[in-house]
C-alpha cells in the first residue's frame, strides 16, 4: 500500500498565496487581536452538506476541518495537508483509501472527532432526504451512483465506513486524480450525528448548538448583521491561532462596504468597491486582484418558454458583448469567455496543460466579429418563430443584489433589446434568496457563476447532469449524463478529458448556459494584517493572521 504520513504532505494542486497591502485597519482590542472580514450578505447556510456558495465555504473552512486541510506552506504556497487524518494508506489501485484521525482531536464542545462522524457525514450527503446541493460529488464513491441517483441503494450502502473510531475507509468505484480536494471540501467535513437528531434543520442557526470542530466556532449570529467567531479553545492548534475573532459582517451595499473599509470598521473584503469606483480603487492600489478559477455567465431555465428552445437560448448569448463588459463594466482584469470551462483548468497532461485552449473558441470573442454574431443571432430568433422580436414575451432578468451584478445586468438588457428587439426588465434578490429562487428554477434568465471545487473540468462538466443538486438550468440530456459517466469511470486522462470536452460542446451547442467571462478576484486588505492565505479556488483563510 501507499502511505502518506503527516511529514509527508499530499500534494493535489499548489496554489501562489497573496499577498498583503491596502488600506484601512483593523480592531486590536483588549482582549487581542480581533478582524473584521466581509464576503456577502446574509449566507443562505452554513450547514455543511447544504452549503453551495463560497462565502459558505470561507465561513465552514473556518469553522470546520475535513480529512485534509488547506494550508500555508510558509514559502508562498497553500497546499493540501493533513488535517483531522494525521495519515491515510492507499491501495495500490487507488480505490481504497484508509484515513487515521487525528488522535486527540476534538470537537467545540469537547467531544471526541471520530471516524464515524465522517461516516455519518458522507451518508448524510448522499441521502435524498438531505437534499445535498452537492450530493454528486461523492458519485466517486462505491453504490453512491446507486444510491444518488437511481434509488437502488440506501445512503447506508456507501462505501464509506468508520472500520473503528480512528479509522476511516472509503472505497471507490475508479481511482480519481482529484479525491483528496474532495477530502479537503466542505460537503465532506465530519458533523455530529447527536447534534443533528436533537435540532434538526435548527442545528446551525444557534451557536450553542452549531458545534464544530474547525480553528473557529461561532460564539454570536446577528442574522442579516454580523457572524462572530472565536477561537475554538478545544482545537488541536488553538496555541498557534491568530485572531481571537473574526467578525463576517454580512453587508451587500458596495457603498456603504467601501465605507466601511475605509473606515477600518473592516480589514478584508472581496465586495464592496461599487462599480464607477473601480479604476481609481486599482490605480491607488487599494483594490487588488487575485486570481480566481471561475466562469461567470447566464442561465437559462431550460424547461419553461422561451428559453426552452436552444434557438433562442443561442440567439440571447451571441448578442452578448463580452468585450464591452469586461472593459467597460466590470474592469478588473476578467477576460471574455469562449467557452464555459475557464482557463486555468488542467487538461490530460496536468499542471501546465489547459482544457480551454486544447477545447478552443465555440463562437468568436474578437470585437470585429461582434456585429456578425449579432446578425447570426437575429437570423437564430427568425428561425425560433420570433422575427425581430415580434410575439416574444416579455422576461425578466434576475441578479442578487450588488453593484456589478446590477451593471452587467443592465448591459445585457440594452444588448438584447438592441439587437434582438425584445424587451427585458430586471429583477434583484438578496443573496439567500436569489440561490434559492434560482436553485428551484423560478426564473427565466439568471445570473450565475461557478468556481472549481479543485482543479479538474468536472467540476465545471458534472454540474449539468440530470437532476444534479446545482443544476438551475432543470437541463437533463442523456447524451451528457453518458459522458459525465465516461469521465467519472474512466481511468484514463486521455478518455477522461475526451468526454468533458465532448460534453462541453454539448453544454454549448445547446446554449444551456451563455458563458460571459472567466473571473478575477478583486480584494481590499488593510496595510497591516498578515499571515492570510488564499487559493484561486476561492478560499481565503484567515486562522493565523497577525499584525
Amino acid at each position: 500500500m501507499k502511505r502518506f504520513l503527516v511529514l509527508l504532505l499530499a500534494l493535489t494542486m499548489v496554489f501562489t498565496l497573496a499577498a498583503c497591502g491596502g488600506g484601512g485597519e483593523g480592531t486590536d482590542t483588549e482582549g487581542g487581536l480581533n478582524i473584521s472580514v466581509n464576503f456577502a450578505s446574509e449566507p443562505a447556510t452554513i450547514d455543511p452538506a447544504l452549503n453551495s456558495a463560497v462565502d459558505g465555504a470561507v465561513m465552514l473552512h473556518h469553522t470546520f476541518e475535513g480529512l485534509l486541510k488547506w494550508v500555508d506552506d510558509g514559502e508562498g504556497n497553500a497546499m493540501l495537508a493533513p488535517g483531522m487524518a494525521e495519515s491515510w494508506d492507499v491501495s495500490e489501485d487507488g480505490t481504497v483509501y484508509t484515513f487515521h484521525i487525528k488522535e486527540g482531536a476534538l470537537w467545540s464542545d469537547g467531544e471526541p472527532v471520530t471516524a464515524h462522524d465522517f461516516e455519518y457525514a458522507w451518508k448524510r450527503v448522499v441521502d435524498p432526504e438531505t437534499a445535498a446541493d452537492y450530493s454528486y460529488m461523492l458519485d466517486c464513491v462505491l453504490n453512491g451512483p446507486e444510491i444518488i441517483y437511481d434509488g437502488t441503494k440506501a445512503p447506508d450502502e456507501l462505501a464509506a465506513v468508520a472500520l473503528d473510531d480512528s479509522t476511516f475507509e472509503v472505497t471507490l468505484h475508479t481511482a480519481i486524480p482529484y479525491f483528496t480536494e474532495i477530502a479537503a471540501f466542505p460537503a465532506a467535513f465530519p458533523v455530529r450525528k447527536d447534534i443533528i437528531e436533537e435540532y434538526g434543520d435548527q442545528w446551525t442557526f444557534d451557536p450553542t448548538t452549531y458545534v464544530s470542530n474547525g480553528p473557529y466556532m461561532i460564539s454570536e449570529w446577528v442574522h442579516n448583521s454580523y457572524i462572530m467567531m472565536v477561537k475554538n479553545p478545544n482545537h488541536y492548534d488553538y496555541d498557534n491561532l491568530g485572531p481571537d475573532s473574526i467578525k463576517f459582517a454580512l453587508m451587500d451595499d458596495d457603498n456603504a462596504i467601501l465605507a466601511a473599509f475605509n473606515s477600518g470598521e473592516l480589514d478584508f473584503t472581496d465586495n464592496g468597491y461599487p462599480i464607477d469606483e473601480v479604476p481609481a480603487l486599482l490605480e491607488s492600489g487599494q483594490l487588488k486582484i487575485n486570481d480566481y478559477i471561475g466562469t461567470y455567465y447566464v442561465c437559462f431555465q431550460t424547461q419553461l418558454k422561451p428559453f426552452d428552445n436552444p434557438l433562442v437560448r443561442e440567439a440571447f448569448s451571441l448578442v452578448i458583448d463580452r468585450n464591452y463588459i469586461v472593459n467597460q463594466v466590470t474592469r478588473s482584469g476578467q477576460l471574455p469567455a469562449s467557452g464555459y470551462v475557464p482557463s486555468g483548468v488542467y487538461d490530460a497532461e496536468g499542471p501546465g496543460s489547459n482544457f480551454r485552449e486544447v477545447g478552443g473558441d465555440y463562437y468568436s470573442i474578437a470585437e470585429g466579429d461582434y456585429a456578425a454574431n449579432c446578425e447570426r443571432a437575429r437570423e437564430l430568433l427568425a428561425e425560433a418563430g420570433y422575427p425581430g422580436g415580434e410575439g416574444f414575451p416579455i422576461v425578466e432578468y434576475l441578479y442578487n443584489t450588488n453593484d456589478t451584478h446590477r451593471a452587467v445586468g443592465e448591459a445585457l438588457q440594452n444588448m438584447w433589446q438592441t439587437e434582438l428587439g425584445v424587451q427585458v426588465t430586471l429583477a434583484n434578490q438578496d443573496w439567500g434568496v436569489f440561490l434559492e429562487t434560482r436553485k428551484k428554477g423560478d426564473y427565466s434568465i439568471a445570473r450565475n457563476g461557478w468556481i472549481a471545487d479543485y482543479n479538474d473540468p468536472i467540476s465545471f462538466i458534472d454540474m449539468w447532469i440530470t437532476g444534479g443538486g446545482n443544476n438551475d438550468a432543470q437541463y437533463s440530456n442523456k447524451t451528457y449524463d453518458a459522458l459525465v459517466l465516461k469521465a467519472k469511470t474512466s481511468t484514463d486522462p486521455a478518455v477522461r478529458m475526451k468526454a468533458m470536452h465532448d460534453a462541453e460542446d454539448i453544454l454549448i451547442g445547446e446554449s444551456v448556459v451563455a458563458p460571459i467571462y472567466f473571473y478575477t478576484q478583486p480584494y481590499q486588505i488593510s496595510d497591516d494584517l498578515k499571515g492570510w492565505y488564499y487559493t484561486p479556488l476561492g478560499y481565503t483563510f484567515f486562522s493565523y493572521c497577525y499584525k
